[in-house]
């Protein structure tokens, strides 16, 4: 196992020796990490997740209890997934071909799931892929994600639709006289340019 110098591997952790865990990584009890999975540095790897083969996690991840994230997922610096949230691979589901024959790697076309830098999926959201979520997004819990989510956009419900947007501290974003937007937490400030969120240099 390459990079192996992390805090906490659990003796119960079913880690194949070709995954790659970076420095400071925790990885608890009956976790499984597979082949060629890549798990940056100072990562959170909770009870019984699942991490796919293949499957590449940025630095400072976390990826709560019981979370499936199935290859060819790309996971960036940042992320949070929840506690059982599932990143799925698979459009059209079969467990066998149509003449009845268990279905074989070869026999279907794995798609990812992307998350970029900072996101979050919450409890039990369910991400349909391919599907990408945006930097600094924020899925809520029980969501079903089945389109793209922009950068800093709350989604909610099944399906998932926006209902505002949120900062880097994870607030929902409050507007102010201006027409800008503002997290009550930062004071950090934010503007729509042709309906995309961008963060303004001054904040």
């Amino acid at each position: 196992m390459s990079g192996l110098r992390a805090a906490h591997l659990a003796a119960t952790a079913d880690i194949d020796e070709r995954a790659s865990i970076g420095e400071g990584s925790v990885i608890w009890d009956l976790a499984q990490v597979r082949e060629t999975a890549r798990i940056g540095a100072q990562c959170v790897i909770g009870r019984g997740a699942y991490i796919g083969p293949g499957v590449s996690l940025g630095d400072r991840c976390k990826v709560q209890n019981h979370a499936l994230v199935y290859e060819p997922a790309t996971i960036a610096t940042g992320v949070f997934i929840g506690p059982a949230a599932v990143l799925t691979n698979d459009l059209f589901p079969r467990a066998v071909t149509p003449h009845g024959a268990l279905k074989r790697a070869h026999d279907w076309q794995a798609v990812g799931v992307v998350v970029d830098e900072g996101a979050s999926i919450g409890a039990r959201a369910v991400c349909i892929a391919p599907v990408r979520i945006g930097r600094w997004a924020m899925v809520a819990a029980g969501s079903v994600v089945t389109k793209d989510v922009p950068a800093f956009a709350l989604v909610v419900g099944v399906p998932a639709r926006q209902t505002g947007w949120v900062g880097r501290a994870g607030l929902p974003l409050v507007p102010v006289a201006d027409g800008a937007l503002r997290c009550p937490q930062t004071g950090e400030r934010y503007v729509l340019l042709d309906g995309v969120l961008v963060e303004c240099p001054e904040s």
